[in-house]
């Protein structure tokens, strides 16, 4: 089983102790989106997850205490973008994130600390030489801290939609997100960064840029030295090449106040659903209620045992390390 913590929220920013507190007590529950009556336990035991996929905007709460999560293989989904206050108010300077990225580069290493640039967007302020400029600058900075660049244009779901609002997007044509893209790509071949698209219907591989996957089978097997017995995530928009995972987080409760964000409705209902944090609770920001019916996720490790045995013992023989 994979963790993904979570594209619905930024739980190492703003919910790092809770989760800390369910893997030390081994479990937690989610609660379906559509049905919130319906509440999965999820098993988080080591023996069962095979990776925890962060995303994250400010991983600052979680880097000194790494150490909770040496029983599990994971990597980090950065969000950095040169949006300033007015699109993303609660994200920290970007010159701070900068050096945030680098510690924790630093700790785990290169490969697994993913950069995003997404998701990119035009306006009167942010135009196409403004990103180029913006990406420039971090990709500059970034330079030996990361291997990948993740990039997406805005989808403009029903909360997206409501929360740009008065910004005065304007519309992408499809030569221009190819133009774009390419010459993101160029910058970020001068700095040995590879980029892929994310979730993107238009193919960019004739001008160097692949379609990704951000919950990645590939970097998964990698990291963990062995196949995975993965399939695709078929809850995700069909152009999602992301392998099937579980997620922790809950809608309405990200305080990054992003603009672009599918995942709050606003901030009252954010004011809202935060009130019910309780570091202890098995529940993000929220409590089992009466008529809610619980259910065990039966989960299971991913690893081909077999597969990783022969690796093992063709790269360290039988002799050990």
């Amino acid at each position: 089983m994979i963790l993904s913590v979570s594209r619905r929220t930024d739980i190492p920013a703003f919910y790092s102790d809770w989760f800390i507190q369910r893997l030390k007590e081994g479990f937690l529950y989610v609660k379906n989106p559509i049905n919130p009556h319906q509440v999965s336990k999820i098993p988080l035991s080591p023996e069962v997850v095979d990776c925890i996929v962060f995303w994250t905007k400010n991983p600052a709460n979680i880097i000194e205490r790494l150490g909770c999560f040496k029983d599990y293989m994971h990597y980090f989904q950065f969000t950095l973008t040169g949006y300033g206050k007015d699109i993303e108010p609660n994200v920290p300077d970007k010159r701070e994130m900068l050096e945030i990225f680098k510690r924790l580069s630093k700790k785990i290493g290169k490969e697994r600390v993913i950069w995003r640039y997404d998701p990119i967007f035009l306006s009167k302020r942010y135009t196409v030489e403004y990103h180029l400029k913006a990406f420039g600058e971090i990709a500059n900075s970034l330079s030996g801290y990361t291997k990948k660049a993740v990039i997406s244009f805005v989808d403009f779901y029903a909360n997206t939609k409501r929360n740009m609002k008065g910004i005065g997007v304007e519309v992408f044509t499809p030569d221009g997100m190819v133009k774009l893209a390419k010459d993101i790509a160029h910058i970020a071949s001068r700095h040995h960064i590879t980029v892929e698209a994310c979730a993107e219907e238009m193919d960019f591989g004739e001008i160097g840029v692949s379609p990704g996957s951000c919950i990645d089978q590939k970097l998964v097997e990698s990291l963990l030295g062995c196949k995975i017995d993965a399939k695709k995530d078929k809850n995700q928009r069909g152009a999602c090449r992301c392998i099937e995972s579980v997620e922790v987080g809950a809608y309405h409760t990200c305080l990054n106040g992003c603009k672009y964000c599918y995942a709050n409705f606003n901030e009252k209902k954010v004011e809202e659903t935060v009130k019910g944090y309780d570091v202890d609770s098995p529940i993000l920001c929220g409590e089992i209620k009466e008529g809610d019916v619980v259910t065990y996720r039966k989960a299971t490790s991913l690893k081909d045992m077999q597969v990783c045995l022969t690796d093992f013992d063709k790269n360290f023989g039988r002799k050990g390390f």
